[in-house]
């Protein structure tokens, strides 16, 4: 008996520890059902990184592929078969899929700041990132791969600043370092196009006065929202959400596990029911 396009079992899920939290399957459930794929299915698996290795391997071939969440990003780069460029350098992924070779690791988050940024129209030169963890190494990747002239980093902890700095200078990114304190951060604010917080809810709401003149803004915190940081926003100041990222993300990875293009509206309109949000979340056009 031949099957109908899409009604094979499939299946895909969202690794991390906590996970129900997780608006993933909302976004990848709309797209599924989208394009057709009635024999998909994508779930929530609590995994943390110890759990990750074994229940990777033990999956059979029905699994197209996972979203992997924290704190298992940098134990899924190390279990994959095949690793992207993006991945040997930031030594973390969010995204393992099936392939030729076995499992193979990317990291849509870079994507998902790109996307992000690319369509609410946003080409910085000079950028101010707050934090220096993982998701700044991300951010800073983007950034790079986005032509971005110089960045500032202002880092929680000396050591992760440092690596964040280090990683833009091998990008061939001009970059410095700063403070987290108000005064610092006000003064490196000084003349850049765009501010990236990095930093978990509530780390960054001592800057809301020091960073409100800077034209945009990319705060990645999507609950509560409005933050402290976008609340302080003049008229006019373009805002970019963790919602956005997330999105974007979704974008690239939806493809990776399904080899077919993206179905933006639908995936927004998911992500929105599931979040409950109003914001406008723009999708721009495929790359």
């Amino acid at each position: 008996m031949i099957s109908r396009p899409g009604t094979e079992a499939r299946r895909a899920a969202v690794l991390g520890s906590p996970v129900d939290h997780s608006l993933s399957p909302a976004l990848h459930r709309a797209g599924f059902a989208a394009i057709g794929l009635t024999g998909w299915t994508y779930e929530k698996i609590e995994c943390d990184g110890e759990r990750l290795p074994a229940l990777v391997a033990a999956c059979g071939p029905e699994w197209a592929g996972f979203s992997v969440t924290m704190p298992g990003k940098s134990v899924a780069a190390a279990v994959a078969d095949v690793r992207s460029p993006r991945v040997i350098e930031l030594g973390v992924a969010n995204t393992l899929y099936r392939g030729p070779a076995g499992w193979y690791a990317e990291n849509t988050d870079v994507d998902g700041v790109t996307g992000a940024l690319s369509a609410v129209g946003l080409a910085p030169r000079r950028v101010l990132v707050l934090g220096g963890g993982g998701t700044a190494r991300s951010v800073v990747a983007a950034l790079a791969e986005m032509g971005v002239a110089e960045l500032i980093v202002a880092g929680r902890r000396p050591q992760s600043t440092a690596d964040c700095a280090a990683l833009a200078a091998r990008l061939g990114v001009e970059v410095t370092e700063c403070g987290l304190d108000e005064e610092s951060v006000s003064a490196a604010a000084t003349g850049v196009d765009l501010v990236v917080s990095t930093i978990p809810a509530g780390g960054a709401d001592h800057l809301a006065d020091a960073l409100a003149a800077v034209p945009a803004l990319f705060d990645v915190v999507y609950h509560p929202w409005p933050t402290p940081l976008a609340a302080a926003s003049p008229a006019g100041r373009v805002t970019v959400t963790g919602l956005d990222m997330l999105l974007h993300q979704a974008f690239r990875q939806f493809e990776l596990f399904t080899a077919r293009a993206a179905p933006r509206a639908q995936m927004r309109a998911g992500l929105r029911a599931a979040s409950g949000t109003e914001l406008p979340l723009p999708i721009g056009t495929p790359g």
